[in-house]
């Protein structure tokens, strides 16, 4: 495969990716030399849509049933599904994945909390837990609002022990 950039162009100011090889090649980092330690991430992220699908969300009155328990579940299905969706990733056992929705005027907050006692974080399966609870939200809440839109998808904490 052709490369139009050298390795040290694609390096972050402060360092490595350590996803790239010295020839600037994907690969997966090896974690084998890392202690096992208690890992946990917190990840976040909106639907915003229009109020009325918000009261159509709390009323449990949408045409495909009761919306925000199937976006929990496939958001946790998704968290521990994450190594099989992002090439890179490497498959961890999750302790536990807890996924919740704060409902606001004009949004559904959606945050997920992953945890797991590995060699490498759970963050990544945080935020692809966050963004498949989203994108079920979105999908089953297309038919009553035009105007929804996926935000803000984000770490907002993560931590080892």
């Amino acid at each position: 495969m052709k490369r139009t950039a050298r390795t040290a162009d694609l390096q972050p100011s402060g360092g490595k990716f350590s996803h790239l090889n010295a020839q600037g090649e994907a690969r997966m980092v090896n974690v084998g030399a890392k202690p096992m330690q208690r890992r946990r991430a917190l990840a976040e992220g909106r639907l915003v849509c229009a109020p009325s699908t918000l009261r159509a969300l709390r009323d449990h009155a949408l045409p495909k049933g009761d919306v925000l328990t199937v976006a929990q579940i496939a958001g946790i299905q998704a968290a521990k599904r994450t190594a099989e969706l992002i090439p890179l990733c490497h498959p961890i056992a999750l302790c536990h994945v807890e996924l919740n929705f704060r409902l606001l005027r004009n949004a559904v907050v959606v945050r997920c909390a992953t945890e797991t006692a590995a060699q490498t974080g759970v963050e990544m399966e945080a935020l692809t837990g966050v963004a498949v609870a989203c994108l079920t939200l979105y999908d089953m809440c297309k038919a009553v609002d035009k105007t929804m839109r996926i935000e803000a998808i984000r770490v907002v904490e993560k931590s080892k022990q």
